[in-house]
């Protein structure tokens, strides 16, 4: 895929405007945020990719200052995609643009390295905002989610047990999403490169931490999940 955005400002102006890369597996999406910054005096897309596999070599050429990523990318897990970002390119602020409830992944992308979450529900002025805020070095979340981010905070500190889905590890949630869209546990493991072996004891330890007494009552609940996480 080719870097774009260099060719669109007049020589000398680069040095002017910060650098955004976008990665994301609907062109649509892409195409709109791309042109969406481009408006922007002080800001440029330089390139975008539609999955982790051919991002790297492009980030790693383009230089960013900032990448906005979802963490819906096909088969590959979001979550790892930020995880392997910030740690290849400690310097690089990430910011998550994503459908999913901020309410239950914000915290997570936080604690892998990125520096925002913003839902692509939001107002195209607000995604501006958080990357400028990003840029200046500043965390973003929203108005909404800041309380209760706190809340759990505190809870955790005074030792208040988290429910249901709070309590999975990221990988445990990563195979809870795979179960919700309906993938076997072979099919699951070929995706996360991992054995099957393995994802049956992640499954086993989901059922364990939101008391499921059966598979088909995880699987049910999780369809169910998965259903209303594509409401947002």
């Amino acid at each position: 895929m080719k870097v774009k955005g260099i060719s669109r400002i007049k020589a000398g102006e680069t040095r002017t405007k910060r650098k955004v890369f976008i990665i994301d597996d609907h062109p649509i999406v892409r195409q709109g945020v791309t042109d969406l910054i481009n408006r922007e005096n002080d800001l440029l897309s330089c390139g975008d990719a539609g999955g982790i596999a051919n991002a790297m070599s492009l980030i790693s050429k383009s230089k960013p200052d900032v990448v906005i990523v979802d963490i819906s990318l096909g088969p590959s897990s979001g979550l790892k995609v930020i995880e392997d970002l910030c740690h290849q390119y400690p310097h690089l602020r990430v910011l998550v643009l994503s459908m999913h409830d901020e309410t239950v992944y914000a915290e997570r992308c936080l604690r892998l390295g990125a520096k925002g979450y913003i839902m692509k529900m939001e107002p195209p002025d607000k995604l501006i905002m958080a990357i400028r805020m990003v840029l200046n070095d500043e965390m973003y979340i929203s108005a909404k989610l800041g309380p209760k981010l706190i809340k759990k905070m505190v809870s955790k500190s005074t030792g208040v047990n988290s429910s249901g889905i709070e309590q999975l590890s990221n990988r445990e949630l990563e195979v809870f999403q795979f179960i919700g869209q309906g993938m076997k546990t072979r099919d699951i493991a070929e995706s996360l490169n991992l054995s099957i072996k393995t994802i049956e004891t992640y499954i086993a330890h989901i059922k364990k931490k939101m008391g499921f007494n059966s598979s088909r009552e995880l699987f049910l609940y999780a369809v169910q999940w998965s259903i209303s996480e594509k409401k947002f």
